[in-house]
C-alpha cells in the first residue's frame, strides 16, 4: 500500500532524520475484521523476525494468549491465524520512518500507511484500538486529517512494550480486554 501522506512527524518542529529508514509490515487482517489493533512500528527485534511483536518481553501476544487462545506458545502461523479467525486485525500507522533503536521517541520523519483504501477494504472494521501513545499520535497527526467521516470507536490501550513498566500485567490485560468485549470480540474465559 502506499504512504496516505508523505510528511513528516517531528514533535519540535525540527525534522532531524537520526538512523536508518525502516519500513513495517503489510497489515495482518481478514476481510471480517472488526477490531483493528495499531502500533507505531515494529521493533528492532520484530522487523530481524519478520513477525509482530517478537520481543520476548512484549506483553501484546502474553494478553492475546489470555484472551483469544493466541499466545507465545503457539507458533506465529498459529497466532496469527488465531487472531484473524477471532475479527482481529494487526497492524502499524507507520509505513516507514527512521530510527534508531526500538523506542518509539527516537522515531523521525514517519510516513503513515493508507488507512482510507485500508479501510475501504475492510469495511467491518468499528473498533480501533492503540498500543500505545505513539501510534494514537501518529494516527490523529497523520490519518485522521486524511480520512473521511466513519462511525469507528478509537480507544488508546496501555503499551505492552517492555519500555511501559508503570502499569502491571494484570492492569494492562484489564484494559485489553475491555476493547475486545466492547468490539463485539468473543474471548476465552480469563482468570
Amino acid at each position: 500500500m502506499k504512504d496516505a501522506r508523505v510528511g513528516v512527524l517531528a514533535d519540535s518542529g525540527n525534522p532531524r532524520v537520526i538512523g536508518p529508514r525502516i519500513h513495517s509490515f503489510p497489515p495482518m487482517a481478514h476481510r471480517s475484521a472488526r477490531l483493528l489493533i495499531l502500533g507505531s512500528m515494529p521493533g528492532v527485534e520484530s522487523l530481524r523476525a519478520g513477525q509482530y511483536y517478537a520481543h520476548p518481553r512484549n506483553a501484546l501476544w502474553r494478553i492475546l494468549g489470555d484472551l483469544l487462545g493466541a499466545g507465545p506458545e503457539h507458533s506465529y502461523a498459529r497466532r496469527c491465524e488465531r487472531l484473524q479467525s477471532s475479527g482481529v486485525a494487526l497492524w502499524d500507522v507507520l509505513a516507514s520512518c527512521s530510527r534508531q533503536g526500538s523506542l518509539d521517541t527516537a522515531i523521525t520523519d514517519a510516513r503513515a500507511n493508507d488507512f482510507a483504501a485500508f479501510l475501504a477494504d475492510y469495511a467491518h472494521i468499528r473498533h480501533v484500538a492503540f498500543n500505545g501513545v505513539k501510534a494514537e499520535t501518529c494516527f490523529r497527526q497523520l490519518v485522521m486529517p486524511n480520512l473521511e467521516t466513519r462511525m469507528i470507536h478509537y480507544q488508546r490501550l496501555p503499551s505492552t512494550s517492555p519500555a511501559h513498566a508503570g502499569l502491571s500485567y494484570p492492569a494492562k490485560r484489564a484494559a485489553w480486554a475491555h476493547v475486545f468485549e466492547a468490539a463485539g470480540i468473543e474471548r476465552l474465559a480469563v482468570s
